[in-house]
């Protein structure tokens, strides 16, 4: 696999867009007087973080087996995906109580530049399209992590434009706008948030989605010689799916057959599902059994 179709090279990218953005943000909000796109731009600082801890959990989780890691590094990535999850809640928490803060002030502030408006809609365009970037190559590679800094992204992009929303609505002398805009935008961050979490536990919990287990076991007992799958579960080690099955052949095959059966199974599953590790168990159906 080359290095631009791994998914640590979507964190990358997100980690070079947040440099370039936080800085950008922070030298206009500064020169264009708009307090709220400061705070964007130090919201990206603090992305940029998140974003490093995704990249090394990415490059951790690549690392081979070792002695004290049978199954691999995988669920480093899971465990940045929390991390992820972690820090978009405190950002949306964040958002809202400042949101909330503004609705109760009754100082009136200075009217920030429109420059500050157009920076602010630039970076929602910018972030628009690097979370579809991310998006995609989280669904190439089937990495839950790059899918977590992908609705961070969005997330962002929905914090920039609060930003333009609340620059404009103190050009039009409606102050009630920005507080509004913030206390919305900080609910989707954070429902997004408890969505990458709910999602992460549930793999590091070692749960498996049943309607894939459903699919799996009707394609492997119509497997020929497979008289029956007496069991079959799953679970996640990073973005690879492990499969344990048991199946049921006929007890007067030879073990040779009863090999060549248990190799079939493996080739469908690699070949329709793309599972690299399917692990067979063969089990012998006893006459009671087949009568039954």
């Amino acid at each position: 696999m080359e290095w631009k179709q791994r998914p640590e090279a979507g964190a990358f990218l997100s980690i070079v867009v947040y440099l370039l953005l936080a800085a950008g943000k922070l030298l206009v909000g500064e020169a264009a007087g708009s307090d709220g796109l400061k705070a964007d731009g130090w919201n990206n600082f603090s992305d940029i973080i998140a974003s490093l801890a995704v990249y090394v959990g990415m490059k951790i989780a690549r690392k081979p087996r070792d002695c004290n890691h049978p199954y691999g590094h995988s669920r480093a990535e899971n465990i940045s995906s929390l991390l992820a999850a972690f820090l978009m809640m405190s950002i949306g928490i964040d958002v809202i109580a400042g949101g909330a803060r503004s609705l109760f002030q009754e100082e009136t502030t200075a009217v920030p530049d429109p420059l500050a408006a157009a920076a602010a809609a630039v970076s929602a365009a910018l972030m628009t399209g690097i979370y579809a970037i991310n998006r995609r190559l989280a669904r190439q590679t089937n990495s839950a992590a790059l899918a977590a800094v992908a609705k961070d992204n969005l997330s962002d992009a929905l914090v920039s434009v609060g930003a333009a929303v609340g620059v404009i609505g103190a050009r039009f002398e409606w102050p009630w706008l920005d507080p509004l805009a913030a206390l919305v935008i900080g609910a989707v961050i954070c429902k997004t948030a408890w969505d990458v979490f709910v999602d992460t536990a549930h793999t590091l919990t070692d749960g498996f989605d049943e309607r894939k287990l459903a699919v799996y076991r009707d394609e492997i007992a119509a497997v020929g010689g497979v008289r029956d799958v007496a069991d079959i579960k799953a679970r996640l080690l990073g973005n690879e799916v492990v499969l344990e099955v048991t199946i049921r052949v006929d007890s007067h095959l030879t073990v040779a057959k009863s090999h060549e059966i248990a190799d079939e199974v493996e080739r469908l599953m690699k070949k329709r599902h793309n599972i690299q590790a399917t692990h067979v168990h063969v089990e012998p159906q006893s006459r009671a059994e087949r009568q039954g």
